[in-house]
């Protein structure tokens, strides 16, 4: 085990295979995340850092986004495909002082790390993993901006705004459902504890499944190893979350991407929902229509306070329209997203 994650322990954490599943009262932490002040470890998490003189060149042909409006000071969604328009990652990117960050699910950092290197040829480019130097928090609440305060010189006042200081990166992402702000902090693997210790005085300290329920109720989707090529982005909203630039030159699956954006054929949509059951669901499970037609799969799921699963859920808008959809007999309720849809 690492430091930080026997640091973490001495802390009450909790693991579960390589991420924190709580600190001791996974009911409680929950409810704290719907009426105070929560903080998570994002080990979960990974981080890419690119650099060298071709960085930005380099990746704008490989990502969905534009990567030259990232200019130290915000931040944007955007997604990695096939050939195919199919995603293979979601990236939450980032320029800090002379390089870019990625940060995407852990377990797809080495495949994805090694197919962009393929592509790097004689590029002046650094691909590198900083998962392990760069410590990563998550901060949610609405008494968030006090307490930044009261640590940081200057805090992020929109979302996806970004402010670089002296002991570490403060990022804002777009609010929960419910208005409920939230952050994420980057500081250094040895500012790490000092930094943890002066958030968790003040917050809740909670799990991965936490982060990943206040993430769904942002609407914001995920990528993972079972809903790799699944998605054309369109059908996760990242449209809607401006993780699409139309205007910029090519990349991989921009031909496909972008003829569904101008032919509006977007006919699978991600939707937010309630499921009432004991068992969880997973990513890249089926949904079901009325008729027991598959109407779509699982994007992400984490237990609700109120008892079953909250899911993003990528949905046949035809099956949405006729009727219920369910999985495994249990029909889905959906709910408003914190955002509008094309």
């Amino acid at each position: 085990m690492n430091p930080w994650n026997e640091f973490l322990q001495t802390q009450g954490a909790r693991f579960t295979e390589s991420a924190v599943q709580d600190f001791g009262n996974p009911q409680a932490e929950l409810d704290a995340a719907t009426k105070s002040l929560v903080l998570a470890d994002l080990s979960h998490q990974g981080l890419l850092e690119i650099e060298g003189a071709d960085a930005v060149t380099f990746l704008q042909g490989q990502v969905t986004n534009d990567v030259k409006l990232l200019n130290g000071s915000n931040s944007h969604y955007t997604g990695y495909c096939s050939p195919k328009g199919r995603l293979l990652a979601l990236f939450l990117a980032f320029a800090h002082q002379d390089h870019l960050h990625l940060q995407f699910d852990r377990a797809l950092l080495e495949p994805i790390a090694k197919r962009l290197r393929m592509y790097v040829m004689r590029s002046k480019v650094t691909i590198k993993d900083v998962s392990e130097s760069i410590a990563r928090f998550g901060l949610a609440g609405h008494d968030a901006e006090l307490l930044l305060k009261a640590i940081f010189s200057s805090i992020p006042a929109a979302p996806n705004e970004l402010v670089t200081l002296e002991n570490g990166v403060v990022l804002r992402l777009p609010d929960a459902t419910g208005n409920i702000p939230r952050y994420q902090i980057y500081t250094s693997a040895e500012k790490a504890n000092e930094l943890w210790i002066a958030l968790a005085s003040k917050a809740t300290k909670v799990g991965k499944p936490v982060w990943d329920w206040l993430e769904i109720q942002a609407g914001i989707p995920e990528i993972v190893s079972a809903t790799q090529e699944a998605f054309v982005p369109q059908m996760v909203n990242l449209d809607a979350l401006d993780g699409i630039n139309f205007k910029k030159g090519c990349y991989t699956g921009q031909e496909i991407v972008a003829r569904t954006h101008y032919l509006g054929k977007v006919k699978r949509r991600t939707q937010l929902a309630h499921i009432a059951s004991k068992v969880s669901p997973n990513a890249g499970e089926v949904l079901n229509g009325s008729d027991g037609s598959d109407a779509g799969q699982i994007v992400r799921s984490a237990p609700s306070p109120q008892g079953g699963f909250d899911v993003l859920a990528e949905v046949r808008l035809e099956s949405l329209e006729a009727g219920i959809v369910g999985w495994q007999g249990n029909p889905l309720t959906v709910q408003d997203l914190p955002y509008s849809l094309p």
